[in-house]
């Protein structure tokens, strides 16, 4: 079985509490995920903050409009630093995705580090070559530019 990580990093122009208020909240992450993806929250009583334990189910279309179910566990949180989201069912053999924040000067760094297996072997590792590893990125441009629309444009 093949395994690959993603990471992505943003300097983000605001305070921690203010960027762990709003990632921290699973009902923002539509606000952060490209529409084309129809990411629904399918979870009844979502609460306002996510907590170790927390399950959260989803219909998204990754690939070709195809409604895909998801399910995710919030594994780890400590406020204001990490949090992480394992699938526990969705389109990958091993999803482990870890959302970290720091104070910087004047700001924010906040890491996104996505460790992943799909499915099927090799027809999966060459999945991920032609599709799968741009996809993330395309997914995770996104959210840079989600993020800048709602803090500013991170100034050195």
């Amino acid at each position: 079985m093949a395994f690959y990580q993603f990471k992505r990093e943003q300097k983000i122009n605001c305070t921690v509490d203010d960027i762990w208020d709003f990632i921290s909240s699973p009902r923002n992450l539509k606000e952060i995920t490209p529409n084309y993806m129809g990411f629904d929250i399918t979870s009844e009583n979502t609460p306002d903050k996510m907590y170790p334990g927390l399950i959260i189910t989803y219909k998204v279309s990754p690939l070709l409009g195809i409604k895909t179910d998801w399910m995710t566990e919030i594994t780890q949180v400590v406020d204001k630093q990490f949090f992480i989201d394992e699938q526990r069912i969705g389109p990958y053999k091993l999803w482990h995705h870890q959302h970290l924040i720091k104070p910087i000067e004047k700001g924010v760094l906040m890491t996104d580090i996505v460790t992943y297996s799909p499915p099927f072997g090799i027809f999966g590792a060459i999945a991920n070559k032609l599709l799968i590893q741009n996809k993330l990125k395309e997914i995770f441009d996104y959210r840079v530019d989600a993020i800048e629309k709602k803090y500013g444009k991170y100034q050195e």
